[in-house]
């Protein structure tokens, strides 16, 4: 990603969302992933966002997500490393060459794109770390929904709670 979208980027984006993307960049590199995906965003956003993990049912809840995604690094997550993640979404930011040169699975870049598709329909400008978890529970399909799944979180559920949580601030 050149430079100047980076910082378009970074601007749009709460402090803790730049964070958990940052770290997001890291864990996907020290994994030897060639894009970041979904279950890197997860991680990096349960981490790094204090009301992202509040938006769980429970800190029992939460601590099953992250063992799993712990686990990815031990062989959970083996099968997917120098996979590329595509659920299949058809939403246009950050795909093809653009998002390869970015370093986002076009999954990844969906569900930023979806992101940013929630917080402008609340009126915000910038995306908080709810607005990406929310998007990320939405696909199916993903790798980060995959880890949810296992870790027996509802989806729907999930979403519903980060609407609640967004409305409270």
């Amino acid at each position: 990603m050149p430079a100047v979208r980076r910082a378009e980027l970074t601007d749009a984006l709460t402090v803790e969302l730049v964070t958990a993307v940052t770290g997001a960049r890291r864990r996907a590199l020290r994994d030897g992933d060639r894009q970041v995906d979904t279950a890197h965003l997860l991680h990096s956003l349960v981490e790094a966002d204090p009301e992202t993990a509040a938006a769980f049912e429970s800190p029992h809840q939460r601590a099953r997500v992250l063992g799993y995604l712990v686990q990815r690094s031990i062989g959970y997550g083996l099968r997917w490393q120098r996979s590329v993640e595509d659920t299949g979404s058809d939403l246009p930011v950050l795909r093809g060459a653009e998002n390869a040169a970015a370093g986002w699975s076009p999954a990844a870049a969906a569900a930023l794109a979806g992101a940013f598709e929630r917080a402008a329909s609340r009126g915000d400008g910038r995306v908080r770390g709810l607005d990406l978890l929310a998007a990320l529970a939405a696909d199916p399909g993903n790798r980060a929904a995959e880890v949810l799944r296992r870790a027996g979180v509802d989806r729907h559920d999930l979403a519903a709670r980060t609407g609640e949580l967004s409305q409270q601030v």
